[in-house]
């Protein structure tokens, strides 16, 4: 078995000055860069002076190039994977390329940096104790609002990524479908010139964005604030009955809003306990 390494690089979201001179080493070291989009990375490269010769690994050809990087690596030649911005395989490829490498015995070593996911994160305000983290949106509104109905009565922070042509849409899905009042964080452009990061209950949110054009331009990410865990006693007796009965007829969403508008209690709870029977 060759020594050769496989490292998977972050790189910078946006501030160049964010690579780490751990990175600049691995790229400079070994003996060919598998880059998301060789042209993007190209300037990248040429900012730091890193001449080493690059091959692009994308959605639309990983599985073509796993063999060329597994000739390479028992030719004993070292390799890093970059992808056009960040850590890689977050909402990017190599996912495919990684588990060959491992499979082909290889060492895979990470090389960490940039995360637009986790630097959004640690300057939201929000609980980041627990987090779930959902890549980006459904392009269609029916198929969005479906993913968000899944998030209704999730306690953990969640987080989407989200592109400059939907954001609006989307953040009009959330008051739909979550309430006018969940608290949601936007982070734009992070690390760049124009960073911005503004949360507000998400119907007085979406007027912030829509006043300011130059909010909606860029790269998003949104983080949605958990639903509070609240110390309750149990639902009654004649409650859980009205849910019962109308679970048998209804989808969970349905029938939790329903039995919420009949007894009056809260639909979170209703709707928790209903995902429990199911």
């Amino acid at each position: 078995m060759s020594d050769a390494v496989f490292y998977v690089v972050a790189t910078p979201i946006g501030n160049l000055g964010d690579l780490t001179p751990r990175a600049v080493d691995v790229l400079q070291s070994v003996a060919l860069i598998a880059a998301e989009d060789t042209r993007h990375s190209g300037r990248l490269m040429a900012h730091f002076n890193i001449k080493t010769p690059m091959i692009s690994v994308h959605d639309h050809n990983e599985r073509q190039r796993l063999q060329t990087i597994l000739d390479k690596l028992a030719a004993g030649d070292s390799i890093a994977l970059i992808s056009d911005a960040g850590t890689p395989l977050i909402s990017d490829p190599g996912f495919i390329v990684v588990r060959g490498v491992r499979e082909a015995g290889y060492k895979v070593v990470p090389v960490p940096g940039c995360c637009a996911v986790i630097t959004a994160m640690c300057a939201s305000g929000l609980p980041t104790d627990r987090f779930m983290f959902e890549g980006f949106l459904p392009a269609k509104r029916s198929g969005r609002q479906q993913k968000l109905s899944e998030i209704l009565a999730e306690t953990r922070t969640v987080i989407y990524y989200e592109s400059t042509h939907r954001i609006l849409d989307s953040l009009q899905d959330m008051i739909e479908v979550l309430g006018a009042d969940r608290y949601v964080v936007l982070a734009r452009e992070l690390t760049k010139t124009f960073e911005t990061i503004h949360g507000d209950k998400v119907e007085a949110l979406l007027e912030w964005v829509k006043q300011d054009a130059n909010q909606q331009k860029g790269e998003f990410v949104v983080l949605i604030q958990g639903v509070e865990v609240q110390e309750e006693e149990g639902l009654s007796v004649e409650t859980l009955k009205v849910l019962g009965i109308l679970l048998e007829e209804l989808p969970v969403k349905q029938a939790a809003a329903l039995a919420a508008k009949i007894t009056g209690e809260k639909k979170n709870a209703l709707y928790q306990e209903a995902l429990s029977r199911k």
